[in-house]
């Protein structure tokens, strides 16, 4: 197996063997850990997005100038990629959430290839969540591409990607090995108050999280629970679902927020 050619066999459920690029930008490198950590296990050529003018500045900063250059309908410039895209069956497409989807770096550059008949696995960084609306924009964006299921971390939950990212690709079938494959989620039912108090507990003082646990449904899954919130915004009308996990004799942390 080599870097150039990797051999993803019947992972997407094909005979004929698959070449894979993993792109991605990363601003802090948590996007990067995950990028090498998929690269590293599946032997896939790998490219990082680079912003011909960084984005280098704290989060205050950051926050500031993607709100001016969205104001000016501005994305920043991208240096070209490197890679012949035509010679990759499947792309790992990686980007931290910024305003709820693909950070601009990556909206520059979705504006200038084509992935199109490709099947592009989306992989993400957030702060709380934003896979499934970047994946609904990645496929407007190429209605004719095979968007297959992602993998996103919270930037707080880093330590986690190893483990995480090796259960997914086995789980998706591009490495081969055991793994422990979760039931589906039980029935939703009305929170408990000690299911009240593992939400709270898990969402803490997370300053983007302002909700109250109405319903929740359970799963077992390798070393505790996992639990998927229907919570009611506190400040704002509406719901949220919030993915909480709660290993064994471990403090409960949410992973994701669907919004």
């Amino acid at each position: 197996m080599t870097l150039a050619a990797v051999v993803l066999a019947v992972s997407c459920g094909q005979n004929k063997p698959q070449k894979a690029l993993v792109l991605y930008y990363s601003q802090n490198g948590a996007t990067a850990q995950v990028a090498n950590a998929i690269a590293s296990a599946i032997g896939a050529d790998m490219e990082e997005v680079v912003a011909l003018n960084p984005y280098d500045g704290d989060f205050g900063a950051t926050i500031a100038r993607c709100q001016e250059e969205m104001a000016n309908g501005v994305l920043p410039e991208i240096e070209p990629i490197k890679a012949n895209l035509d010679a990759y069956d499947v792309i790992f497409l990686g980007y931290p959430i910024w305003f709820g989807t693909y950070a601009p770096p990556v909206q520059a550059l979705v504006n200038t290839i084509d992935l199109n008949g490709k099947k592009v696995v989306p992989f993400c960084t957030f702060g709380s969540g934003g896979l499934d609306s970047s994946t609904r924009d990645l496929q407007a964006k190429f209605p004719e591409a095979e968007i297959l299921p992602g993998y996103g971390v919270r930037t707080a939950r880093v330590e986690a990607i190893p483990a995480e990212v090796d259960h997914f690709l086995k789980e998706s079938g591009f490495v081969a090995g055991e793994y422990f494959k979760a039931e589906p989620f039980g029935e939703s039912h009305a929170v408990s108050e000690e299911e009240s108090a593992i939400f709270d507990a898990a969402v803490g003082d997370y300053p983007m999280i302002h909700a109250q646990a109405q319903e929740v449904c359970i799963r077992e899954v390798e070393g505790g629970k996992e639990y998927l919130f229907t919570a009611a915004n506190v400040d704002n009308p509406g719901t949220i679902k919030v993915y909480v996990l709660a290993p064994e004799g471990e403090a409960p942390v949410f992973t994701q927020v669907l919004r």
